[in-house]
Order: C-alpha cells, then sequence, then structure tokens
C-alpha cells in the first residue's frame, strides 16, 4: 500500500508516521500493493483527529475518527476502515462484482457473519406541523443532534440536523 501522509496544524513526527503504517499496515492483507492510502492528521484545541481515505473502484472506503490522543485515533480509524472493509465485501460478493484493488483472497475467503442489526427500542411521538426553523430550536432544547418533525410550509416529514460549525441542515423527500 502507498501512504500519502500529511498534517493540519501537527508536526507529523517519525513516530506517527510509524504508527500509521503500523496500524493501517495491517489493511495489506485486503489490498493490492499499488492501492493509495491518504491519511490526514489534525489538531484543534484538544482534538486529535484522522482521516483516512482509500479509493476503491468507483468508491470510497473512508473514516473519520477525534479524541484527545492521536494514537488513539489510529487505533480507532483502523477497526472502522476494518468493518467497512467487511461490510464492502458482502456487497462485492452479493452482486458478483470485479474486486478492483482488493486481493483475490480477501474476496474468496469465507467471511465470519457481520454484526446484525438490531433495533432495541421505537420511539413513537406526535409530530405537530412546525416550521424547520422552530424545528431546529426544539432539537437544542432537547440536546438531540436531529429531530424528526412536519413542515408547516409542506406538510411532509422532514428531518433537520446538526452540523459542523453550528450550523444545521434539512432533509426533505424528494417529489
Amino acid at each position: 500500500m502507498k501512504f500519502t501522509i500529511s498534517g493540519k496544524n501537527i508536526d507529523v513526527t517519525e513516530g506517527l508516521k510509524a504508527a500509521v503504517r503500523d496500524k493501517l499496515g495491517k489493511l495489506e492483507r485486503y489490498f493490492t500493493p499499488d492501492t493509495e492510502v491518504i491519511v490526514t492528521m489534525s489538531v484543534e484545541k484538544e482534538r486529535q483527529k484522522i482521516e483516512v481515505t482509500i479509493p476503491v473502484k468507483g468508491n470510497i472506503i473512508r473514516s473519520e475518527q477525534v479524541s484527545n490522543d492521536m494514537y488513539v485515533s489510529i487505533d480507532l480509524v483502523e477497526e472502522v476502515i476494518e468493518r467497512q472493509l467487511r461490510k464492502y465485501k458482502e456487497k462485492i460478493v452479493a452482486k458478483q462484482q470485479d474486486g478492483g484493488n482488493f486481493k483475490k483472497e480477501f474476496l474468496e475467503k469465507e467471511s465470519e457473519p457481520l454484526d446484525e442489526v438490531r433495533i432495541i427500542r421505537t420511539k413513537r411521538f406526535d409530530m405537530k406541523p412546525m416550521y424547520p426553523e422552530d424545528a431546529c430550536i426544539q432539537m437544542e432544547l432537547l440536546g438531540h443532534n436531529f429531530f424528526v418533525f412536519c413542515n408547516a410550509e409542506n406538510e411532509e416529514v422532514n428531518v433537520v440536523y446538526k452540523r459542523k460549525g453550528n450550523t444545521y441542515g434539512l432533509i426533505e423527500p424528494e417529489e
């Protein structure tokens, strides 16, 4: 695998580079040697963030992890990417697609079953019509990062969500 390691507001030491190559190097068993791995590390206040992007045949495997220690962030990002790879493998095998950057052994090897998706709680609530701005206020009052509501403007179910930088997003169904 070919690593491109860069940093924002951080001096990327040889120790950090070695930790990235060592931890993410475990993923070599899944990829061909020419696979590119783009790693960006950054520091904002006490947040040590690592972003890893691996382009694979028309898709991108990507994870971003934050902690108060860069080495912990590196460990977390490797676990998430490995989980994504197992899910992506199931998708490729199910569709009988060409594996692209993946090694044949990885695609042909029998995989252990993925964690089953389990819904453990169902919530029901009355949705009175409100405007998106009011839904944002309600979301903030509840301390949530998203809020489902009936939009008073079009009487459709919408979702507002909190974005980075204290901004909000609105999800509407397509016509």
